[in-house]
C-alpha cells in the first residue's frame, strides 16, 4: 500500500470535488437520507438527473426485469433495447438517429467530431472550428472543456485542443462573426446551466439558427442538463421554434442510470459509418431499460404539464417574496431550471437552506440554481418558499 493511502487522514478518493458535509445512503421521491437519518428536500435533483425523483417505481421495475436477463453485450450485436429507446427519441422529436454513450461529455465529444466529419464529407475541408459561447459549459473532457468558454474550467489544463471560437451569448452585435468561412458548427445551451442559468433571448437565437441554415453550419443543441422535461417540454428547443441539426442529452435520460446520447438529422448523421466513432458501454441493455422506462413516464403521465403550471407556480411566488428584499437582484430560468441572482455569495444561502433539512445549488458564485424532481409536489413547492423566507430573513440579517 502507498505511503499516501496508510495516512488514515487522507481519502482513497481523489479530491476533485468540493463536497458538502452530507453522506447521503437514501433516496425516494423528492427526498433523501444521510447517514444520520436527517431527511432532506432535494431541490439538486443529483444536478438536473433524478427528474423523475428517487427511486422511480417503473424505472426501478424495468431494471430489475432487465438484470435477470442481460446486463451488456457489445455493441457489435443488435440490441433490442437500444433500438426501442431509439425509436422513442425519434418519434418524441426533429432527429432521425441515435448515437448512444455514457455522459453528457461523451455526447458532447461525438457531436464535435460529427460535425468535423460532416464538413468534410461536405467538400469543406476548410471547415474546423466549432463556435460555442462565453458562460457555456460542455464537458470536462480534454475536448469539451476547450469547448466550454470558462476561464476557470481552463486553468492549469493549457494548451488547450484546438479549434474553438467563443462569442459573447446573446450578443447579436457578434453574431456578424459567425461565419467566417472556417465555421463548421455552433455548440451552445438554450439554457446555460452551470454558467448562471442565463436563456437565450428568442430574436438571437432565431438570428443565430438562419445565419447557420444559410451557410450550412451545424446549429448543435446541449440539451445535457434542458432535456428530458426539465423546461416543461420533453426538449427545451421545442420552445425556441427552431429543429436543431444536432442535440446531446444525458443527465434525466436514465433517472440517474449513466447515459448518454446524441441525436441528429440524416443528412449529418449520414457522416457516422462504422469505424467512425464508438462505445463500449454506450446504450447497454442496463442502460437502455432505463431510458426506455424514463421516456414512458415522462410521456404518459402528464408530468410535463405538471412541470408547466407549477414552474409557473413557482416564479410567481418567488417574485412575490422576494419583490422588497435588497438580497435578490433577479429570477431567471425555465420550467424547474431556476435560478436566483443574489447580491451576495450563494454559498451562505445553500448553507442555510442545508440547515434547514433543504438541498440547492449554486451555477456561479451568486447564483442559486434551483432544480426540483419534475414530479415535485404542490405541498413539496409550499414547503421550500416558506424556508425560502426563512432563509433570505436570516441571512439578510448577518450579510447586509
Amino acid at each position: 500500500m502507498s505511503e499516501t493511502l496508510t495516512n488514515q487522514s487522507v481519502s482513497p478518493v481523489m479530491s476533485t470535488y468540493q463536497r458538502f458535509p452530507i453522506t447521503l445512503v437514501k433516496g425516494k421521491g423528492s427526498y433523501v437520507w444521510d447517514d444520520a437519518g436527517r431527511k432532506f428536500l432535494d431541490y439538486t435533483s443529483g444536478i438536473a438527473t433524478c427528474n423523475l425523483g428517487h427511486v422511480p417505481k417503473h424505472v426501478h421495475q424495468k431494471l430489475r426485469n432487465q438484470l435477470d436477463q442481460l446486463w451488456h453485450c457489445s455493441n457489435l450485436y443488435e440490441i433490442p433495447a437500444q433500438n426501442e429507446l431509439a425509436a422513442l427519441l425519434v418519434e418524441h422529436s426533429c432527429f432521425d438517429q441515435v448515437f448512444f454513450c455514457n455522459s453528457g461529455a461523451e455526447g458532447n465529444e461525438a457531436a464535435i467530431k460529427l460535425a468535423k466529419k460532416y464538413a468534410k464529407d461536405q467538400g469543406n475541408s476548410e471547415r474546423s472550428e466549432i463556435i460555442t459561447f462565453q458562460q457555456s459549459f460542455h464537458g470536462r473532457t480534454g475536448t469539451t472543456m476547450a469547448a466550454t468558454a470558462q476561464g476557470k474550467i481552463h486553468k492549469g489544463f493549457t494548451p488547450l485542443t484546438p479549434g474553438f471560437r467563443y462569442l459573447p451569448y446573446n450578443e447579436m452585435a457578434f453574431l456578424d462573426q459567425v461565419h467566417n468561412g472556417k465555421t463548421a458548427a455552433v455548440l451552445l445551451e438554450l439554457i446555460q446551466g452551470e454558467g448562471g442559468v442565463n436563456k437565450a433571448e428568442q430574436e438571437w437565437i432565431e438570428t443565430l439558427y438562419n445565419i447557420c441554415k444559410k451557410e450550412d453550419i451545424l446549429f448543435m443543441v446541449d440539451e445535457v442538463q434542458t432535456g428530458m422535461g426539465r423546461t416543461g417540454t420533453l426538449f427545451a428547443y421545442e420552445q425556441f421554434g427552431i429543429e436543431p441539426d444536432v442535440m446531446t442529452l444525458a443527465k434525466g435520460l436514465g433517472s440517474g442510470f449513466p447515459i448518454g446520447a446524441m441525436l441528429a438529422k440524416t443528412h449529418p448523421a449520414a457522416s457516422f459509418q462504422p469505424g467512425t466513432h464508438g462505445s463500449t458501454f454506450g446504450g447497454n441493455p442496463l442502460a437502455a431499460s432505463a431510458g426506455i422506462a424514463t421516456m414512458e413516464v415522462l410521456l404518459r403521465d402528464g408530468i410535463l404539464q405538471q412541470v408547466h403550471s407549477s414552474s409557473l407556480w413557482l416564479i410567481d411566488q418567488l417574485h412575490t417574496l422576494i419583490r422588497e428584499e435588497e438580497m435578490v437582484k433577479e429570477i431567471r430560468g425555465l420550467g424547474m431550471l431556476v435560478g436566483i441572482e443574489l447580491n451576495i455569495g450563494a454559498s451562505a444561502v445553500i448553507e442555510a437552506f442545508r440547515k434547514k433539512g433543504v438541498l440547492v445549488l449554486s451555477a456561479g458564485a451568486n447564483v442559486l440554481r434551483i432544480l426540483p424532481p419534475l414530479t415535485t409536489t404542490k405541498q413539496e413547492l409550499e414547503l421550500f418558499i416558506q424556508l425560502f423566507e426563512e432563509v433570505i430573513t436570516e441571512v439578510e440579517s448577518v450579510a447586509l
